[in-house]
């Protein structure tokens, strides 16, 4: 189901008030300081792609809100000045009103990484359970993306020690972008409830949140059958970890990962004997250590590509009991990574983004520096000076989401699996193919 359309903006004139009564509209663009940083600068050399103006030459001293548009576009601008205003005025919409495109643009930026024609289609549809919930990691030797679902109903008598819940793992292998097949992943040992994964050596590791039973850390799976599972770490000094919740590995092979309290609350867990922390892993000596706290729901992590920055979301906001508070975080935090005597310890820590409709959940950069973040609305993405640049928007929202090859995303929307296509250049940060 392609979503390859957009629509034209209602102007301020519309309703007499001097107010416009649509949350977009074509901004002017002669009124933007050109010195503003690009959204893909980063402190590489790499930079983003250029691509020409969508405005003709004939059409270049025409105001923007009275351009000639064509009928296929699949983005449309946001009006920053009504969009600050919307609260004092009953005339326009709310930010988080439901928009009829699937790519919204904050910053002309935001076009480069689109590329020429940007599209959001359906990839799988499954009402019997939520199988695309978290992880989405793609392996590229073998073309397939691995996802792991939400809490799904077990009354097997294993179970009762995850309170009758299960997690499944399902891999979709592709033979092209929209012809692949779809399966369960039998692991040989019980996963006990997966949740985020990454990229790690020939295979995947997966953050095993645990049971009431069985010890919650992270474990390393086979991308190839019959996908063998090994745990890697499951304990902190011998006090177990809460529930971990998603992962980044750094180039130097360390694993970090996120550990809140969410499998306690849940139900599958214990009581939390420690606090909820962000962690360093290093295989190749056992070495396990805290590298940051101050969390209400630590969640999803990644570097910068030069990996001089470290992000983590904090999703306080939703409690794993079900409740929300809106006062509670649903922050991007950035670090600074430092090194002393050959070890990294992050520092500097900043307020980098808040996600208005929901919680940033999982989160990846791409090649440029840009950061995206899979919150209530779909992938919201900010320049790496935190400015929100654009956003694609999917029903239901999104939690998680990996980027494939040249400019390809795979979103999880809890029943929906859902393919985003960007610009060739777009490419994935951790991977960048």
């Amino acid at each position: 189901m392609s979503h390859n359309l957009w629509h034209r903006p209602r102007t301020a004139e519309a309703d007499g008030t001097g107010h416009a009564n649509h949350k977009v509209s074509f901004s002017d663009s002669s009124k933007r300081d050109s010195s503003r940083p690009s959204a893909s600068r980063t402190n590489s050399h790499t930079s983003s792609p250029r691509l020409l103006s969508p405005r003709g030459d004939k059409d270049r001293d025409r105001p923007r809100s009275q351009q000639p548009w064509s009928d296929n576009r699949a983005w449309q601008r946001v009006n920053r000045q009504s969009e600050a205003l919307w609260q004092e005025s009953p005339s326009l919409l709310s930010p988080s009103s439901p928009q009829p495109r699937p790519f919204l643009i904050y910053h002309d930026s935001f076009l480069n990484l689109l590329g020429p024609s940007p599209s959001l289609s359906l990839l799988i549809s499954d009402p019997r359970a939520p199988y695309f919930h978290e992880a989405g990691v793609f392996h590229p030797a073998t073309n397939t993306l691995f996802v792991t679902s939400n809490q799904i109903p077990d009354t097997s008598p294993d179970a009762v020690t995850t309170s009758n819940k299960t997690i499944l793992i399902t891999k979709i292998e592709f033979f092209s972008p929209t012809d692949f097949t779809r399966d369960k992943v039998r692991c040989p040992e019980r996963n006990y409830m997966a949740n985020g994964g990454s990229n790690f050596r020939d295979g995947i590791v997966l953050c095993a949140q645990g049971s009431l039973r069985e010890p919650s850390g992270l474990i390393y799976m086979e991308a190839k059958r019959p996908h063998k599972t090994i745990t890697l770490v499951n304990n902190y000094h011998g006090r177990p970890f809460n529930s971990p919740n998603d992962v980044v590995v750094h180039s130097d092979g360390s694993v970090w990962f996120t550990d809140p309290i969410y499998g306690y609350e849940q139900g599958f867990r214990p009581k939390p004997q420690l606090p909820q922390h962000v962690y360093r892993f290093d295989p190749s000596t056992g070495d396990i250590r805290v590298v940051a706290d101050g969390f209400g729901r630590p969640n999803g992590i990644c570097f910068s590509p030069n990996e001089e920055t470290c992000y983590i979301t904090d999703t306080d906001v939703i409690h794993g009991d079900g409740t929300k508070v809106h006062s509670r975080a649903a922050t991007v935090y950035a670090y600074s990574v430092y090194w002393t005597d050959d070890q990294p310890y992050l520092t500097n820590r900043r307020v980098f983004a808040y996600a208005d409709t929901g919680a940033p959940d999982g989160i990846k950069c791409d090649v440029y520096g840009n950061v995206y973040a899979g919150c209530g609305d779909g992938i919201n993405v900010w320049n790496s000076g935190g400015m929100l640049v654009g956003k694609i928007l999917i029903e239901g929202g999104c939690a998680n989401f990996c980027f494939g090859r040249n400019g390809e995303m795979w979103c999880c929307g809890e029943h929906k699996l859902w393919r985003v296509k960007l610009g060739d250049e777009t490419k994935g940060g951790l991977l960048g193919i």
